[in-house]
């Protein structure tokens, strides 16, 4: 099954209503964001049922009961699968795809010799002591995937479950909303700051994971929600508040001393205050272009 474009709006186009009924009747989809339009997406197979459905009801007010055939041309009863948001959230399964392989080539963790393709410095092991090479000379030889790559290593099964479960919550929410890639800049531009903060502030070390990125992502749409509201950016009550105190705890080092490892702290606040930024500047410009 393909997603396709069914219609391009003008942003001024309240489509809430409808896709509240797209929702009462399950219908796979999702609207992006392009410049001045906002662009609604569904399977192929139920793009022109969709459409006549929108100029049928372009309110979504509708009182449609759902059956097994709610549309009467094959729109589904059952909501979306996880094989069909896959689709339909390309760039977030395909970052989720590339952390399990990378887990797999490190041995989650455990291979040295390949975790050191990913590691944000080089280094050779001397004994028992790992040896970073500069990073000013890693950038010299050309090796600037180093400035991102982190985020796909993950040291043990429930580190890439969790990250994983996360990105996969906030990721598909904005490719939704924003389009794939604005989803893939954002990973990519949160996984650099939340490195870099991560390596300036405890120097040469090892370190990894999607958590930095995670953090970004929550700042995002934490305050792009707060100026222009949207039902793909609507997390579930207490999400904020869970992971705002987990961030807290973590800086206490309590979860260091009980042996569950180090936290790279920096990463986390450094991919908040920039997921914040970015969030700020988004939501700023969508509320502006909702008024205008």
């Amino acid at each position: 099954m393909n997603i396709v474009e069914v219609m391009r709006l003008p942003l001024s186009v309240d489509l809430s209503g409808f896709v509240h009924l797209l929702q009462r009747l399950q219908v796979p989809h999702r609207v992006s964001e392009e410049g001045e339009v906002q662009v609604l997406w569904a399977p192929d197979t139920l793009a022109a049922d969709v459409l006549q459905l929108y100029q049928r009801y372009p309110d979504g007010n509708a009182d449609i009961e759902v059956t097994a055939d709610p549309v009467g041309a094959g729109l589904p009863a059952k909501g979306p699968t996880l094989s069909e948001q896959a689709k339909a959230c390309k760039v977030t399964a395909f970052i989720l795809f590339l952390c399990v392989v990378v887990a797999g080539l490190t041995s989650l963790g455990d291979n040295l010799a390949t975790i050191s393709w990913f590691t944000f410095l080089d280094f050779r092991v001397q004994g028992e002591y790992l040896h970073f090479t500069p990073l000013a000379q890693s950038l010299a030889e050309g090796q600037w995937w180093r400035l991102v790559s982190p985020m796909l290593l993950h040291f043990g099964v429930l580190h890439l479950a969790m990250n994983g479960l996360w990105y996969w919550e906030l990721g598909k929410r904005i490719e939704l909303r924003q389009g794939p890639w604005m989803l893939l800049s954002l990973t990519l531009l949160f996984s650099l700051v939340s490195n870099l903060a991560q390596h300036y502030t405890s120097g040469p070390s090892l370190f990894g994971g999607l958590s930095g990125v995670l953090y970004g992502l929550l700042g995002h749409v934490w305050l792009y929600q707060w100026l222009a509201p949207n039902r793909f950016f609507s997390l579930p009550k207490g999400v904020l508040v869970m992971m705002l105190v987990w961030l807290v705890i973590c800086l206490t080092g309590v979860v260091g001393q009980l042996g569950f490892g180090q936290i790279a702290n920096a990463a986390h606040v450094g991919g908040l205050l920039i997921g914040c930024l970015t969030g700020l500047l988004g939501g700023a410009l969508a509320r502006r272009k909702l008024s205008a």
